[in-house]
């Protein structure tokens, strides 16, 4: 067995498939003299480096269950010309996960609420931060649920788990007292990690979904009060989405950098 064949076999070993992936090319750059020994192991270092942080990029992303993979990059910010691209831009740094802030984007249908909120999200498992999407009453009807089986307890700390919970479609329905009720211990739980919200109600018009006032201050004080709000208006992307329909190029007047 030559020496490059019992390296391969000792990366296998240790399961360094990075360093494995680029080895041939490595050496060949080693033997044209333009790697010397140190920069031939740093390199090599390197692509391992870069193969498990895609890896655990990779692992992050599916953790989080997003609908549709969404980035900051790929949004038309020029289709609608009073989206505030410069308070997204502002928290794309993701300066609002690492200080436990939340933030509420809401305006009319089709917008692309869901989309910048899931690029956010996106953008925090780049960070290498933990994230989960969920529809807003999904979670309710998990909690709900935990009541009549008793893993109520484990079912509200499996949502609290994440830094970022992404709840998409928020106040579609006004809640029942028992939801309130749960939607209450969630926000108490995840005080010291984000929420980001997306309803099509301005955080004006949350307190009257919930049947007990005292409960709605309670939630929507530590909620609203103490959020990033991200009005977004316009017309709505979906008619550009239609089978067979071309979109009009727009000229983009600035992307935020991720």
């Amino acid at each position: 067995m030559t020496a490059t064949h019992e390296l391969l076999a000792t990366l296998r070993r240790l399961k360094m498939s990075g360093m494995l992936d680029t080895l041939e090319v490595r050496l060949d750059q080693a033997r044209a003299g333009e790697l010397g020994h140190l920069e031939f192991l740093q390199v090599l270092c390197e692509d391992e480096l870069t193969r498990r942080d895609a890896s655990a990029l990779a692992r992050r992303v599916r953790a989080a269950r997003f609908d549709e993979l969404s980035t900051l990059e790929e949004f038309d910010f020029a289709y609608n010309p009073k989206v505030p691209v410069a308070a997204i831009r502002d928290l794309a740094t993701l300066g609002f996960v690492e200080a436990h802030e939340s933030v509420i984007v809401y305006g009319p249908v089709g917008v692309g609420k869901s989309h910048i909120a899931q690029a956010l999200g996106h953008l925090a498992c780049r960070r290498g931060h933990s994230v989960t999407f969920v529809k807003a009453n999904r979670v309710l009807a998990d909690l709900s649920g935990g009541h009549a089986d008793g893993s109520w307890l484990g079912r509200l700390r499996r949502w609290a788990r994440p830094d970022v919970l992404v709840i998409d479609d928020f106040g579609l329905r006004p809640f029942t007292a028992a939801q309130a009720d749960d939607f209450y211990e969630l926000v108490c739980e995840r005080r010291r990690s984000s929420l980001i919200f997306t309803s099509n109600r301005q955080p004006a018009d949350w307190y009257g979904l919930f049947p007990n006032p005292v409960v709605a201050e309670g939630i929507l004080d530590r909620v609203v009060n103490s959020a990033h709000h991200i009005f977004m208006d316009g017309k709505s992307y979906r008619p550009t989405k239609r089978p067979g329909r071309r979109p009009t190029p727009t000229k983009d007047p600035g992307r935020p950098e991720s």
